[in-house]
């Protein structure tokens, strides 16, 4: 058997990594669908198996499922857009609050720092300019991404058909991909697998739900405008780990800003830690990272990896293919190290400490031998 040294394995390592990145890169239209519909299917599988086993044709159940899901989607879209709408018409009146806050901030500046108001004003042209430039590109791309979007959601709905439809056939194939001798480990990955996706979606589901209810009660209280738009908007952007927060933060205390006295701003600041105060130690704990084991370094390090590679959609896939990726290399004897670094488990570090003396002691040992 060929043995190749350190230098030559670390190569190999490094140009194999290099080309599956480039390659989940470069297949992203075509991975995203069939990653999100092997999920949802994954989700969803439950009911239709219930449905079959009550005398259902299995055609029918699904596509009946996938009906109402889509409707449900749709209310759920044609109630933000609906409000959307109202913000947009809104938008006027507000960009005049605005500016008028901005003339206020600039004399508070000019007189504080004794800089000219001139030269703060040219400096604000300037970056209004260079965001407008900027929100005309947003615009356009976002216009012209619609239709990738629809086209996306549709393939997405085939294959969701077509997975659960021949689910007994994918099922047998992979059996006989690994051969009868790995039937019943393959069995435990599947069957882990299948619990963790559902798990993992309805527990995220459940802290959305809990999310979006707490955060658009509270800005109704405060009296903050489309209070709804913003609490579910504020929900969605908080399933996306670490970063979605801080966005959603921005955005109250923007429109705090803007539609009430500065006072609201640390209010909406304050219902915005109170929020993530019960997220972070009930939903979250409770709900959500119990069923995912991942350390805190690999989940963050994995949802900028995601966001790197695939964008929004990247950062929302990154935890449940992070957590399918320890639970394979738990099951596999030569991974297993990578399992375990993945993982939030970790031995006290008294008994680490005491490995490493008795590993340095019969390393001595050997050595004087």
């Amino acid at each position: 058997m060929l043995k190749l040294p350190f230098y030559a394995k670390a190569s190999l390592l490094i140009i194999g990594l290099y080309a599956f990145i480039s390659i989940l890169s470069i297949t992203k239209g075509i991975l995203l669908p069939v990653i999100f519909a092997i999920i949802i299917a994954i989700l969803i599988s439950p009911v239709i198996n219930f449905l079959v086993k009550h005398g259902i044709h299995r055609t029918i159940s699904i596509t009946g499922v996938l009906i109402i899901a889509f409707l449900i989607l749709t209310t759920l879209v044609i109630f933000l857009s609906s409000q959307a709408s109202l913000l947009f018409n809104a938008l006027p009146e507000l960009t005049d609050k605005f500016q008028e806050l901005l003339n206020q901030s600039v004399t508070w500046c000019s007189a504080y720092f004794n800089i000219s108001a001139q030269k703060i004003n040219a400096w604000v042209i300037n970056i209004r300019a260079e965001l407008s430039d900027n929100s005309n590109m947003a615009i356009a791309n976002l216009l012209s991404s619609m239709g990738n979007l629809i086209a996306a959601v549709m393939i997405t709905l085939v294959y969701i058909f077509l997975i659960l439809f021949y689910k007994p056939l994918l099922l047998e194939f992979v059996y006989k991909l690994f051969g009868t001798r790995y039937n019943s480990r393959v069995d435990e990955i599947l069957v882990e697998t299948k619990s963790i996706i559902q798990s993992y979606l309805f527990g995220l589901f459940t802290e959305f739900v809990v999310v979006a209810v707490l955060n658009s009660v509270g800005l109704l209280i405060l009296g903050i405008q489309y209070a709804l738009l913003f609490g579910i908007a504020g929900a969605f952007l908080n399933v996306i780990p670490y970063l979605g927060g801080v966005i959603a933060m921005t955005i109250f205390a923007a429109i705090a800003l803007v539609t009430k006295e500065p006072i609201y701003v640390f209010y909406v600041l304050l219902l915005y830690l109170i929020v993530q105060f019960i997220d972070n130690n009930y939903i979250v704990p409770k709900i959500v990272a119990s069923k995912v084991k991942l350390n805190a370094f690999v989940s963050i390090f994995a949802v900028l990896a995601g966001a790197a590679l695939w964008g929004i959609p990247g950062m929302i896939l990154s935890i449940p293919l992070t957590a399918i990726m320890k639970l394979i290399f738990d099951r596999i004897d030569a991974v297993k190290p990578w399992g375990f670094l993945l993982g939030d488990t970790s031995p006290p570090l008294v008994n680490l400490k005491l490995r490493m003396k008795r590993n340095a002691k019969h390393a001595r040992n050997g050595s004087d031998k």
